[in-house]
């Protein structure tokens, strides 16, 4: 499938998609991990990450105002809590110092990747109106102010904020509505097939899957719902401008 030229407006995905070219979260934290040597293997890790996400969606913990390290410390101290109650890691005073080398790694890594990001979507800002629709915690808007983008994007439909989440197609009907214009006439990109690209589509947008370093079987799903698939966020020029 190709892209149909008659964009008129984008819908970006932001964790994953934009602050990590690509590559799932659990990826950038398990090479945290790695660097910073914390003793435990990559299947106790996957476990203390599906933990604390799963705390993070039912405790709001995460307030309005913290930005992307308050975010990250609060989420790494979950899952090293969890590694230690599980007798994973042992509570001998190290674990605070893993929580903070892991949070300010990741928060490093997305400071270097914005970079790049930003330039695309500068360029990309002077041709279309842009809405950004993501799962998260209720505070997208202060990462957003943190890292300077809050200004790109016409509208933030937030998960946390509208109450609905992805795969759910009606959080993208809500970024449609927010653009204005019809589906056929909106690009969505996002960096997870289930949950981005296979939505999108069923409600007659254009998609684009930005596939990286992915979870679960992401890589070995039918591709046919994917307008166009690329594998680094700086391929959205020649698609998008060209």
């Amino acid at each position: 499938m190709k892209m149909n030229k008659n964009v008129q407006g984008l819908i970006f995905d932001y964790g994953g998609t934009i602050d990590s070219n690509g590559k799932h979260w659990a990826e950038v934290l398990w090479e945290a991990y790695e660097n910073n040597t914390v003793p435990v293997n990559k299947i106790q890790f996957r476990e203390a990450y599906v933990y604390a996400e799963r705390y993070l969606a039912t405790h709001p913990i995460i307030e309005p105002e913290d930005n992307f390290l308050d975010l990250l410390q609060k989420k790494t101290s979950i899952q090293i809590k969890y590694l230690v109650e599980n007798g994973v890691l042992s509570d001998n005073g190290k674990t605070s110092a893993f929580s903070f080398a892991i949070s300010n790694q990741c928060y490093n890594f997305v400071r270097s990747i914005l970079k790049d990001v930003k330039s695309v979507i500068t360029d990309l800002a002077e041709f279309y109106p842009m809405v950004l629709v993501s799962n998260f915690y209720g505070n997208i808007c202060t990462i957003l102010d943190d890292f300077g983008m809050a200004h790109f994007f016409n509208e933030v439909i937030e998960s946390a904020v509208v109450g609905v989440r992805k795969p759910d197609p009606a959080i993208f009907s809500l970024g449609i509505k927010a653009l204005g214009i019809n589906p056929q006439q909106v690009t969505v990109i996002g960096d997870s097939y289930s949950k981005d690209i296979v939505p999108a589509h069923f409600i007659g947008c254009q998609t684009i899957w930005l596939k990286g370093i992915g979870w679960d079987d992401e890589e070995t799903v039918d591709t046919s719902f994917a307008n166009n698939i690329i594998t680094d966020f700086a391929d959205l020029r020649n698609i998008l401008l060209s």
